[in-house]
């Protein structure tokens, strides 16, 4: 991240509450065609959340603590505010002198914006404003949220009629699709499954690639951080939702890769 501060933009999704085992299942499936055309090797990684609802992991993540590999570690971040004593911070790690890391973006002379989902990021509360609070820029509206079956493209038409046309950008999405209720994407579901969970991404496959061009239509490169945030559960071991320690709970699926300008 270092190496490509300054001369890319940024873009980070977090695609709220996708768990891991559904992420991989359907990429193998074949049903999301668009994220296998840009994950590395094809394939999702796999890794644990810092926390298991989208509030706490999306502090986690701006202060620098993204989804830490499953493997043995240590692992270098990407980014990380300048702390004390940190194992993790490697030779391409971007350490910034700030609290979060759309502030230290901001220092660095990049615009910030956020386009929220869920809501922790609808600015209807003065809790769901801390988050969006953080940006240059924020928007929400009710056609963003998890109510809505064409939530992410309702995104997507705002950041086309945002998009800025130069300068060093960085852009954060919340998709909201995969959070319950998401029984609307699957035809005659009456309650929410791990199906309709599934059916929920596939939404969003078909609807990449107008973000991916969207991003890189300004004559940038862009690198990309794509990841869920925590998963939820469907009756695994009795338990409904998230908020609690489970494996589909901890365990979501991440990438990060550079889309050249125009790629899309």
């Amino acid at each position: 991240m270092r190496s490509l501060l300054g001369s890319h933009d940024l873009l980070f999704v977090t695609l709220d509450t996708l768990r891991y085992d559904v992420a991989a299942g359907r990429l193998a499936a074949g049903r999301t065609p668009n994220l296998a055309r840009v994950l590395p090797g094809g394939a999702w990684e796999r890794r644990h959340t810092p926390a298991s609802f989208t509030y706490a992991a999306h502090h986690a993540f701006f202060g620098g603590f993204l989804p830490t590999p499953a493997g043995p570690g240590p692992h270098d971040r990407p980014f990380a505010a300048r702390f004390p004593g940190s194992t993790t911070v490697g030779a391409d790690t971007w350490v910034f002198d700030a609290p979060d890391v759309v502030t230290g973006l901001r220092a660095a002379g990049y615009h910030t914006v956020c386009l929220g989902g869920v809501g922790f990021f609808a600015m209807t509360s003065a809790q769901g404003s801390v988050l969006p609070g953080l940006f240059d820029e924020a928007h929400w509206v009710r056609e963003f949220g998890v109510t809505n079956p064409a939530c992410f493209e309702a995104q997507l038409e705002r950041l086309a009629a945002v998009l800025p046309a130069s300068g060093p950008l960085f852009t954060f999405v919340n998709v909201a699709a995969m959070h319950q209720p998401n029984r609307h994407y699957l035809a005659g579901a009456a309650e929410d499954s791990v199906e309709s969970h599934g059916a929920a991404l596939e939404y969003v496959d078909r609807h990449l690639p107008t973000l991916l061009r969207l991003v890189t239509s300004r004559g940038r490169p862009c690198r990309v951080i794509l990841c869920s945030d925590h998963g939820t559960a469907y009756g695994e071991d009795g338990h409904i939702g998230h908020r609690f320690a489970h494996e589909v709970v901890w365990t979501v699926p991440y990438a990060e890769f550079t889309l050249e300008a125009g790629a899309w």
